[in-house]
């Protein structure tokens, strides 16, 4: 199965959906329209619960085994429980304009859009930046981590890329199913991402 293909797809439970994390059973979205976090059923799309976005206008998602982590746009990227949305705790992005989030088994990686456009690996217990390189493309809005490599969507460029996280070299791309991708995340096996102009979750094949 090629990279990029479609292996299925479900409405967003609502209109604006901006980020997007798996938590080994379910997916987890926010959405802008409404400022809320969705629990959904990856099997179905349907929406098990939500509960109100702990920043303002919230944007991708991450998981950390336990804690729900929200980059926003009010330049903070917050620490929150899944169970109840009780924020934990936050701290400052690296620069403003915070897009893409994920984890990967011990550090963050967010992607900014302020020139010049960079991916920061961040301790999750202090917000400090640990290294930082720069981002293939201008607003790295989605990120993801597949246990080895980093993945990040793009809505300039419309493409998915695979990045060595040791250079920020892009390994490879391919085009994303739809022109507004936003979250982006890893289930193990497969790409999901949501796309804010077709309010749709896509399930994208890596291999």
């Amino acid at each position: 199965m090629a990279f990029g293909r479609i292996i299925r797809s479900f409405l967003a439970p609502e209109t604006h959906p901006r980020g997007l994390t798996f938590d080994g059973r379910t997916l987890w979205c926010s959405d802008t329209d409404n400022n809320r976090i969705y629990q959904i059923d990856p099997e179905t799309g349907r929406a098990i619960r939500f509960f109100a976005s702990p920043g303002p206008f919230p944007l991708d998602l991450a998981f950390d085994g336990r804690w729900l982590w929200n980059s926003d746009l009010d330049d903070f990227i917050y620490q929150f429980d899944p169970e109840t949305g009780r924020t934990i705790r936050r701290f400052a992005a690296p620069r403003t304009e915070p897009g893409g989030l994920t984890f990967d088994g011990r550090t963050l990686w967010h992607g900014d859009g302020v020139l010049p456009n960079r991916i920061y690996q961040i301790d999750p217990e202090t917000g400090r930046t640990i290294r930082f390189f720069a981002s293939p493309t201008i607003t790295p809005q989605g990120l993801a981590w597949d246990g080895r490599t980093l993945y990040h969507c793009e809505s300039k460029t419309d493409l998915i890329y695979q990045i060595d996280p040791a250079t920020g070299t892009v390994i490879r791309s391919a085009a994303c199913p739809a022109a507004d991708p936003r979250g982006l995340t890893f289930d193990g096996r497969t790409l999901w991402y949501c796309d804010v102009g077709t309010r749709t979750i896509y399930q994208i094949a890596v291999s």
